[in-house]
């Protein structure tokens, strides 16, 4: 059974991005499924520290745009809005060139909260970060 209260596609995933942050870095939305939304974006000079290897603060920014549109797909959006409450990332390898891809999945979905897990790997496939983010379902005002 799939989570998605309205499907995602990849074309509407792009079009979000639009001038963002998400097209300065850009984080492409590569696949989704019943349970999870996948995302890439390059390591090169706009994501990259002054030593030359993938910026924390890059690969937390790649995690919450994940999260967040993840949430978004999950709640009613005539009634409800999303905003981050906690994000924290475990950076265990760097990298230095290719894509960075995250996969992120559901921990909780609850009425008012959702949690993430996202893992972003380089094109090895081994983990370069570990993410967890809180999100808070807001209702719109009246």
């Amino acid at each position: 059974m799939s989570i998605w209260k309205h499907q995602p596609d990849l074309d509407s995933l792009h079009g979000s991005g639009k001038n963002t942050i998400s097209e300065l870095l850009d984080i492409r939305f590569e696949s989704f499924d019943d349970e999870s939304i996948t995302a890439s974006m390059p390591v090169d000079a706009r994501t990259h520290q002054p030593y030359g290897l993938l910026h924390g603060g890059a690969s937390v920014v790649l995690a919450e745009t994940l999260g967040s549109m993840a949430s978004y797909h999950c709640i009613d959006t005539s009634r409800f809005y999303c905003v981050g409450l906690e994000v924290n990332a475990n950076h265990l390898r760097a990298l230095r060139s290719g894509r960075v891809t995250g996969v992120c999945r559901p921990v909780h979905l609850g009425r008012s909260t959702h949690v993430w897990d996202i893992r972003l790997h380089g094109e090895d496939g081994k983990p370069s970060c570990i993410s967890r983010l809180t999100v808070a379902v807001v209702p719109l005002p009246e």
